[in-house]
């Protein structure tokens, strides 16, 4: 694991906040390289399938085959994003956090993705702090 490549997904995170969005990012990388990242936009775009991993997934674009890429994310997969980790083929996730949402962890590694919760006290803290001020936001963003 590279903590430079969760540092990246924070940034991304970050930016989404700046924007009026949900602070979650997340970043792709295969062979040491970011070859793509994103940002949940659901509610810049007006989409709520713009989660952070399906936005990461899209600015990658095209590129056949997903063996030996990892997918970083600052808050584990949702069901959504975990089976875009799974219909392509990703076999390692890491995730900055799961205490603000547990995600879907046990549908991934049950697809034989390899998933690692870091546990992170920045990841974590943007999300509660978030999730102070913006409580309905997020409950739409996860379907509550």
């Amino acid at each position: 694991m590279n903590d430079d490549f969760m540092e990246e997904a924070i940034a991304e995170a970050k930016q989404g906040l700046s924007e009026g969005g949900i602070p979650i990012g997340s970043v792709l990388v295969r062979d040491g390289k970011i070859i793509g990242k994103g940002h949940n936009k659901r509610v810049q775009d007006g989409d709520p399938m713009t989660h952070a991993e399906i936005d990461c997934l899209r600015n990658a674009g095209r590129i056949g085959t997903y063996k030996g890429t990892t997918l970083y994310s600052t808050l584990m997969p949702c069901y959504l994003c975990a089976g875009a980790v799974v219909q392509f083929g990703i076999k390692k996730v890491i995730a900055g956090e799961s205490k603000t949402f547990p995600g879907a962890k046990e549908f991934m590694e049950s697809h034989g993705v390899e998933v690692i919760d870091i546990d992170s006290e920045e990841c974590k803290q943007l999300m509660q702090d978030f999730i102070t001020v913006k409580p309905e936001l997020w409950n739409e963003d996860i379907g509550e």
